[in-house]
């Protein structure tokens, strides 16, 4: 078994397919061998399980989910790394690489047709630019996902992982617990990437719950005034939406009011359970 955290054997390997690392899709391969080993054990990647891997890489994830979980369904974008996978990954027989990019793939599909009668877990090292759109592509998506467990830059793994009602919570804070519960697992050094990126890097885990029992109507308008409050977050709820969402301030205050909270109330003090009471008592007033 070829060692895919060893730098020499990378420069050789990737040296052989002609390969060069993409600035534009954010490459950045590992090479701590501690890390994926942990991604996988700690990701749910076991006996009942299927996964689904954003982004491969060389394979040094995708190797280690593999030995694990059940089936392994990689979706890679750069078709530059296929032949560099059917090397490095020819030994196991429960890997299928979709060459796609993850934003156009029917995940409910892609279960249907590939994970009949497993629990589902992702498991990704996401570029950083990708990052909260990858992970509300799945949590909106609806698709039968147990949980997601990325890697993610460390000041985005603080946001997605901050509670609601915080200074460092945010739209995404939000979004994530809306869907689920998240929490940082371990921290990761720049150090462990080739080539090494300017920042650190942490693994987040997102267990899918849904707690809140919202209509379609009532989650739109919920989001509707989560993305205008947050938009504005150093002005109140008042001023915020009112501008943003075109209400009369009386209208915002008045609901305020009737969840007990003042009118110079700001976005970032209320918890999810005052946003959501919040969001509905405002949605009664205005219809």
């Amino acid at each position: 078994m070829n060692n895919l955290t060893d730098i020499g054997y990378i420069k050789e390997l990737l040296g052989r397919h002609n390969f060069s690392f993409s600035k534009g899709l954010g490459q950045n391969f590992l090479v701590n061998p501690s890390v994926c080993p942990r991604i996988a054990e700690m990701g749910g990647a076991g006996k009942g399980v299927g996964v689904i891997e954003v982004g491969t890489g060389i394979g040094v994830l995708t190797k280690e989910l593999a030995l694990r979980a059940d089936k392994v369904v990689a979706v890679e974008i750069d078709e530059r790394l296929l032949p560099v996978l059917e090397e490095t990954l020819s030994e196991f027989d429960n890997i299928k690489i979709i060459n796609e990019d993850i934003m156009k793939v029917d995940l409910k599909k892609l279960i249907e047709d590939e994970f009949e009668g497993m629990d589902v877990a992702v498991c990704a090292n996401l570029p950083y630019y990708i990052t909260s759109p990858v992970i509300m592509y799945f949590l909106e998506s609806g698709a039968r996902v147990n949980s997601l467990t990325v890697m993610v830059q460390k000041e985005a793994a603080d946001r997605l992982c901050a509670d609601v009602g915080t200074r460092q919570s945010g739209a995404i804070s939000v979004a994530v617990s809306y869907y689920g519960t998240a929490n940082t697992l371990f921290k990761v050094s720049r150090g462990s990437f080739v080539p090494s990126p300017n920042v650190d890097s942490a693994v987040i885990r997102i267990d899918v719950d849904r707690k809140y029992d919202l209509s379609a109507e009532e989650e739109k308008f919920f989001f509707t005034v989560v993305k205008s409050a947050f938009s504005q977050r150093r002005k109140t709820l008042a001023n915020s939406l009112s501008s943003m969402m075109k209400l009369s301030k009386e209208q915002i205050i008045s609901a305020l009011s009737e969840c007990g909270l003042g009118e110079n109330t700001r976005v970032e003090q209320l918890d999810m359970e005052k946003l959501i009471l919040f969001s509905g008592v405002l949605r009664q007033n205005i219809q």
